[in-house]
């Protein structure tokens, strides 16, 4: 550990994370907390780490999480496989959130000192972000945790559970896809095309949610997003072309929607209008929302125009005519 006067390292900064130095092994580990070896290491592989071998990479807060897991199966009926299926989710989820915060971080140095992260200054500033605010982000990601199991609650209670797989027996699928993503993004540098990305990602979420929409996943140059209400799923589709085809910044905008039954996994979703939506951005025009047969005929005539176009070779589909749509009538 590094004196009062002495610069601090990258090993530094990850034992203040940490909490302590990684001094146990995870045999010892195991034994400590009651579960066997090999419940220890396919519980750290499920975080998403590789396993440490007999080198002492662990903490007394390593013991004390394998306890809460062991009690968690002993008293609660969860069996140890569901327990598994649990922390992959988890680490699954927080090894993005990881990864995004740093980058983000990394940026802000950057940016606004001018600091590489993995300076001598930039780590005593890190350092002390470390021991000062890293306790509110504990109680912010536990509030937001919360917040965010709570409105998946309400979504099972509204769509209904089958088994282990949300089934939904209906949903709007949409696939937003930004047009020569690729080509752009060899004429920019790493800083712009992360600008471009973060600018397209934030607009879209931000759309989606005032909607009541949900966002599936991003995949830098797209974004699937989920939703319960065809209408509303038509009226993020032209909002989003509005935030980001109508901006001379940004590139054009290509929407594929589809409605049918999808199976909830993980924190994914997968079926049938998945693959299609996502197809259906290699039809669409350049801003502009293309929509398969189903979702035209859940949308009030009262409100949208819609036309079918030539049927058309889709892969995996066969033939299918899809459907361009414009709404005729303003929102209330």
């Amino acid at each position: 550990m590094t004196g009062p006067d002495q610069v601090p390292t990258i090993e530094d900064l990850a034992h203040a994370l940490l909490g302590e130095e990684p001094l146990l092994r995870a045999s010892e580990i195991a034994a400590a907390s009651g579960v066997s070896n090999d419940q220890a290491r396919r519980l750290w592989r499920a975080l998403g780490f590789p396993d440490a071998g007999d080198q002492p990479a662990f903490t007394t807060a390593d013991v004390e999480a394998l306890r809460l897991v062991n009690q968690t199966v002993t008293e609660s009926g969860i069996d140890f496989e569901t327990m598994l299926r649990l922390t992959r989710a988890i680490g699954h989820t927080v090894s993005r959130l990881a990864d995004w915060q740093m980058a983000t971080i990394a940026t802000a140095f950057d940016e606004f000192s001018g600091m590489d992260l993995t300076s001598e200054k930039a780590l005593g500033v890190a350092m002390d972000l470390v021991k000062n605010q890293v306790p509110n982000f504990d109680h912010l990601l536990v509030y937001a945790w919360r917040r965010h199991l709570a409105a998946a609650v309400g979504r099972i209670d509204t769509l209904g559970s089958a088994d282990e797989d949300l089934h939904v027996p209906q949903a709007t699928v949409g696939f937003a896809d930004l047009v020569s993503f690729t080509a752009l993004s060899n004429e920019l540098d790493e800083h712009e095309i992360g600008e471009m990305v973060e600018a397209f990602e934030t607009r879209c979420s931000d759309v989606i949610a005032d909607h009541n929409g949900r966002v599936i996943k991003t995949l830098g140059d797209s974004v699937l997003f989920l939703e319960a209400d065809p209408v509303q799923a038509i009226d993020i589709a032209l909002d989003i072309i509005h935030v980001i085809g109508g901006d001379d910044r940004m590139p054009d905008v290509r929407l594929g929607l589809a409605t049918g039954p999808v199976i909830m996994r993980m924190g994914d979703v997968y079926g049938p209008p998945v693959n299609l939506a996502a197809r259906f951005t290699a039809v669409a025009r350049r801003n502009r929302v293309i929509i398969d047969q189903r979702t035209a005929e859940l949308l009030p005539t009262t409100d949208f125009e819609s036309r079918p176009l030539p049927a058309r070779p889709i892969r995996g589909f066969g033939d299918i005519q899809p459907v361009t749509v414009r709404r005729t009538r303003p929102r209330h």
